[in-house]
C-alpha cells in the first residue's frame, strides 16, 4: 500500500478502510476514533515541501467523505431516481412485443424480443468506456453526459419508423442508461464510509431491481391503451427532469480527480511543475493522456478476466439476473394462456417480485453494515471486503426455491395466488446475491470502483440480453414446470459458490493482486 506523509504524523492510505463519525459541524470525519473499537484511518494530507498534494485536514470540507449528511442523502436520492428510470425503460417494452410486431409487420419470433434484449447489450457496452472515463475525468461530467444521451435517444425510439431503427435507437439508449447503473455505486463509495454504505447502496439499488419489475406492469397498460410509443415519452419526461437536477447539484466526488484538479491549480498558482497528488506519488514519470485513456478503457475487462472473485461472482449474479429477465418475458404469456388473463392484468403479477425486492433490500440494509462492523471487531479491527458476502450464503437458496415453486404451481394450474406467491422469494433472493457482490467490489477496489462495477455489469447484461431469447423455446418445448425447473437445477448447482467465495476469497484476492 502506498504511503503518504500527513501532517498528523500518520502515513497510510488504506482503500476500503473504515471511517467514522459525525463531528459537531454535521460532517463525517474519517479519522475520528470510534467507541466500538474499530480502527480508524487517516486521510493523506498535503506535504508541499515534498511536492505532495493531499487534503488540507482530516475534516477538509472538499473531501466527499466529509460532505454533510443532508448533502449526501440528496445525492443518493437523485441517483436512485435516475437509476430507477433507466432499468424501468429496459423492461417497459416487454408486454408490448406483440403490438410492436403488429405495427411493423414482423413475423419473425426471434426479432420480436430484440427491442428489449438489445437495450441490455447497450448496458454491456457503455460501462466499458463510461467507467474508465469517470476515473480519468471525473464522475459528475460523465454521468451528466450519459444521462443526456439516454434522454435524447428515447425521442428517437418514440418516433421510430421501423423495427430496425427501433432496435438501433434502443441500443444507443441502453448505452446512455448504463451510466447511472455503473457510476451510481462508485459515487456512493466516494461519499460514504464502509460501515454506512449498506443503507445508501440499498436505497440506490431500488432502481436497478425495482425498475425492471415496475416496467412490465406499467408497460402492459400503456401498450393496451395509449400505445407502446408512449412508453418512451413516459420515460423521457421524468428522466430529463432528474438529469437537469443532477447536472446542477451533483458535485465531483472522485477523490483522485479532485486532487488532480487541485494539483493543477497549485502548480499554476505557485509556478511549480513538481507537485503530484498523494494518490500518484508512487508513480514514476508522467503518462500521456492517450496512455491513461487506453489503460482506463482496458481496466474493466482486465478486472473481469484477472480478478477471480469478480469473475466468479459476476457469473453467479449474471445467471440469476438473466433468469429474472427471462421470467419478465415469460410471465405474461403464462398467465394469459393458463389463467385466461389479459395483458394488463397479467402485468400485476410482477408486484410479487417487486415486494420481494423491497423486503430483500430492507433485510440487506439492516444486516449488511452491522455484519461488517461485527466481523471487523472480531478480526481485531481489520476489515476485509469478504465480510460483505456472509449474508449471500443464506440468500442463495431462495432463487432455486422460487423457480420450482412458481413453475410447478403454474403447470398444475393451481389457484393463481400460488404461483404469484412463488415469485416473492425470487425477488428476495436476487437482492441477496446482487447487493453483497456490488458492495464487495466497491469495498475491495475503491480506487477503481466504477471499473469494477462495469466489469460486473458487462457480463450480467450480456447474459440478461440473450438468456431471455431462450424463454419461448424453453417453455414451449418443456412446459412452464420443467422449463422453470431447469433454471432451478442450475441455481441449486450454484449454491456452494457464496460459501467458497467467503472461505477462500481473501486468499485468492491476495494471491492474485490486480495490476491495473
Amino acid at each position: 500500500m502506498r504511503q503518504v506523509r500527513s501532517t498528523s504524523g500518520l502515513a497510510r492510505e488504506t482503500p476500503g478502510g473504515l471511517t467514522q463519525v459525525d463531528n459537531e459541524e454535521g460532517q463525517e470525519s474519517p479519522s475520528t476514533p470510534k467507541e466500538d473499537g474499530i480502527a480508524p484511518t487517516d486521510l493523506p494530507l498535503s506535504d508541499l515541501e515534498n511536492s505532495i498534494v493531499g487534503w488540507e485536514s482530516q475534516d477538509d470540507p472538499k473531501m466527499p467523505l466529509n460532505f454533510s449528511a443532508v448533502r449526501k442523502w440528496v445525492i443518493v436520492w437523485a441517483l436512485a431516481a435516475i437509476t430507477f428510470m433507466s432499468p424501468f425503460s429496459s423492461s417497459v417494452l416487454a408486454p408490448a412485443i406483440e403490438y410492436i410486431n403488429k405495427d411493423f409487420h414482423n413475423f419473425n419470433p426471434t426479432n420480436g424480443p430484440f427491442p428489449v434484449s438489445i437495450y441490455l447489450l447497450g448496458y454491456a457496452t457503455g460501462p466499458l468506456f463510461l467507467a474508465p472515463l469517470s476515473e480519468i475525468f471525473g464522475r459528475a461530467g460523465v454521468l451528466t453526459s450519459s444521462n443526456i444521451f439516454f434522454c435524447l435517444w428515447h425521442i428517437g425510439c418514440a418516433l421510430s419508423p421501423s423495427l430496425g431503427l427501433l432496435i438501433a435507437f434502443r441500443f444507443a439508449a441502453g448505452i446512455g442508461g448504463s451510466g447511472c447503473m455503473t457510476l451510481g455505486g462508485a459515487i456512493i463509495g466516494d461519499i460514504f464510509p464502509i460501515e454506512k454504505r449498506g443503507i445508501a447502496l440499498s436505497l440506490w439499488a431500488l432502481g436497478p431491481l425495482v425498475g425492471p419489475t415496475v416496467g412490465p406492469l406499467i408497460g402492459a397498460f400503456i401498450a393496451g391503451s395509449i400505445g407502446w410509443r408512449w412508453s418512451f415519452w413516459i420515460v423521457l419526461i421524468p428522466s430529463a427532469t432528474i438529469t437537469l437536477i443532477l447536472a446542477i447539484f451533483l458535485p465531483e466526488t472522485n477523490h483522485k480527480v479532485l486532487l488532480q484538479r487541485k494539483t493543477k491549480h497549485l502548480n499554476k498558482e505557485l509556478k511549480r511543475t513538481d507537485l503530484r497528488t498523494c494518490y500518484d506519488a508512487g508513480e514514476s514519470g508522467k503518462l500521456s493522456q492517450l496512455t491513461i485513456l487506453r489503460t482506463g478503457m482496458l481496466r474493466p475487462l482486465k478486472m473481469l478476466m484477472f480478478a477471480p472473485m469478480i469473475f466468479i461472482q459476476s457469473l453467479y449474479v449474471s445467471f440469476i439476473y438473466g433468469s429474472v429477465y427471462l421470467m419478465y418475458n415469460s410471465i405474461p404469456p403464462t398467465f394469459e394462456t393458463r389463467y385466461g388473463w389479459g395483458t394488463g392484468v397479467s402485468g400485476l403479477v410482477f408486484i410479487s417480485i417487486g415486494v420481494g425486492y423491497m423486503a430483500g433490500l430492507w433485510a440487506f440494509s439492516m444486516m449488511s453494515d452491522r455484519t461488517v462492523v461485527r466481523l471487523t471487531k472480531a478480526n481485531g479491527g481489520a476489515f476485509k471486503p469478504e465480510f460483505r458476502l456472509t449474508i449471500m450464503i443464506w440468500y442463495s437458496f431462495l432463487c432455486p426455491l422460487a423457480f420450482f415453486w412458481y413453475g410447478w404451481s403454474a403447470q398444475m394450474k393451481t389457484h393463481w395466488i400460488v404461483p404469484i406467491l412463488g415469485l416473492f422469494p425470487l425477488g428476495f433472493g436476487v437482492i441477496g446475491v446482487f447487493m453483497p457482490t456490488q458492495a464487495y467490489i466497491i469495498d475491495a477496489y475503491p480506487s477503481y470502483a466504477a471499473s469494477g462495477i462495469a466489469a460486473f455489469t458487462v457480463l450480467r447484461s450480456v447474459i440478461a440480453a440473450f438468456l431471455p431469447l431462450c424463454g419461448p423455446v424453453l417453455f414451449d418445448n418443456l412446459g412452464v414446470g420443467w422449463g422453470s425447473s431447469i433454471l432451478g437445477f442450475v441455481g441449486v448447482a450454484m449454491i456452494p459458490i457464496p460459501i467458497v467465495i467467503f472461505k477462500f476469497g481473501a486468499r485468492l484476492r491476495e494471491k492474485y493482486p490486480l495490476r491495473l
